[in-house]
């Protein structure tokens, strides 16, 4: 659970906004859209393994401009 202490005379309205970064840091939304679905290991790395390479092509075309 967040707690965000309200100083005196602080506006509810950045306590609000500090609630919503903190809450944004903790990944929880993003860790609950990643489990709605069920997503085969072998899926995992082979899109790990595409976005190295994409990764790699990328720096070996700056490297060669």
């Amino acid at each position: 659970m967040l707690i965000i202490p309200i100083k005196d005379g602080e506006n509810i309205d950045r306590a609000l906004k500090r609630y919503k970064r903190k809450f944004d840091k903790t990944g929880v939304v993003r860790q609950l859209r990643k489990r709605q679905a069920f997503i085969k290991p072998s899926v995992i790395n082979r899109a790990m393994i595409q976005k190295a390479a994409y990764v790699q092509n990328m720096r070996e075309g700056l490297e060669n401009m």
